[in-house]
C-alpha cells in the first residue's frame, strides 16, 4: 500500500495535499473579524460608543454598516469612522476599498500621532494581499516598519506579512529572508513556524519543512491548519500511517473548517490509491471446433 501511494506522490505532488498557505491570511485577522477588533485609542466615550455601535452593525448587516461609516466619516468621524468602514468593507470582501479605508485611517493617525498607526498600516497591507495587489501591500507594510517605537513582536509580525506578499510576487528567496528575520523576533508564534514550514515545502526543502512544522505543533498542538500541513509533510516523508492519522484528526476535530474539508479530500484520495485496479476480465474459453461430418 505505502509503495503505491508514494508512486502517486511522485506522479502528482498534491497527494496527500493541504492548501498552500503562502500567501495566507492570518488566523482570525482583524480585517476579517470585526466583532473582535479593538477600537483606536480615544478619551471620548461618546466616540467609542458610536464606534462600537458601528462595528456591532457589521455583524448584523455589513452593507448598512458601510453606509453608517460613510455618513459618520463625512461628519468628521476621523480614524474611528474610517476603521469601521474598513472593517465593514472587509466583511463584504471588498478588499481594495477596505485597504484604502485602512490606509486613510493610517495617514490620519500619522498626523494625529496616534500610537496605533502601525496597526492600521498592517491592516491595509493585509487587505491589499487579499485583493491580489502585493506591491501595494509591501508599501503598507514598509510604512508600518517605519513607524517609530515599533515593538519587536509587531515588527516580527510585519516581516511575516511581508513574506506573504513577496510569495505572491514569486520572490521566494526574499520571502525566506523575511520569515527568518521574523523567527528571530516572534519565535513563540506558531503561525511563524507554520509559514516557514509552508515556504520550505514550496522550496522543496522537506527536512526544514518537517522541523518547522514540528515546532509549530509544539506551540499549537490542536491547530487544524498546523496539523493538516504536518500530515502532508508526514506523507511526503513516506509515513502514510501518520499522515492518515493527522488528516483524520483534522477532519473529525474541525469538520466545518477549510482545513477539515481539505483533510477529508486527502483521506478520500488516499483511499482511492489503496484500492487496487480491477483485474482484466479473463478471456472467454475457446469452444472446441466441431468434428468434421462424414458424408
Amino acid at each position: 500500500m505505502i509503495a503505491s501511494i508514494l508512486l502517486a506522490l511522485q506522479a502528482g505532488p498534491s497527494l496527500p495535499s493541504s492548501p498552500d498557505p503562502m500567501p495566507a491570511p492570518r488566523p482570525a485577522p482583524t480585517v476579517q473579524a470585526p466583532a473582535t477588533a479593538t477600537a483606536p485609542v480615544s478619551a471620548n466615550s461618546a466616540v467609542e460608543t458610536r464606534y462600537r455601535a458601528c462595528t456591532d452593525q457589521i455583524r448584523a448587516n455589513a452593507e448598512a454598516a458601510v453606509a453608517t461609516a460613510n455618513a459618520w466619516r463625512t461628519e468628521g468621524g476621523g480614524v474611528h469612522a474610517r476603521m469601521c468602514l474598513g472593517l465593514a468593507l472587509s466583511a463584504l470582501e471588498r478588499w481594495p476599498q477596505a485597504a484604502t479605508a485602512f490606509e486613510q485611517a493610517a495617514r490620519e493617525a500619522e498626523t494625529a500621532r496616534d500610537p496605533r498607526r502601525a496597526d492600521f498600516w498592517v491592516q491595509s497591507g493585509n487587505a491589499w494581499v487579499a485583493a491580489g495587489d502585493p506591491a501595494r501591500a509591501l508599501q503598507a507594510f514598509d510604512a508600518a516598519l517605519a513607524t517609530p517605537n515599533l515593538t519587536d513582536p509587531l515588527r516580527g509580525e510585519v516581516h511575516l506579512d511581508r513574506a506573504r506578499a513577496l510569495v505572491a510576487q514569486n520572490s521566494i528567496a526574499a520571502a525566506r529572508a523575511e520569515i527568518d528575520r521574523a523567527l528571530q523576533l516572534v519565535a513563540a508564534d506558531p503561525f511563524a513556524w507554520y509559514l516557514s514550514a509552508a515556504l520550505a515545502r514550496r522550496q522543496n526543502d522537506v527536512a526544514r519543512a518537517g522541523t518547522d512544522i514540528a515546532r509549530a505543533r509544539e506551540l499549537a498542538p490542536d491547530n487544524p491548519d498546523v496539523l493538516l500541513l504536518a500530515g502532508t509533510m508526514a506523507g511526503l516523508a513516506g509515513n502514510m500511517a501518520e499522515a492518515e492519522r493527522l488528516y483524520r484528526r483534522v477532519a473529525e476535530g474541525a469538520p466545518d473548517s477549510e482545513a477539515g474539508r481539505a483533510a477529508r479530500e486527502s483521506l478520500a484520495t488516499m483511499r482511492e490509491v489503496e484500492v487496487p485496479a480491477p483485474a482484466a476480465p479473463a478471456p472467454a474459453p475457446t469452444q472446441p471446433a466441431p468434428p468434421p461430418q462424414l458424408r
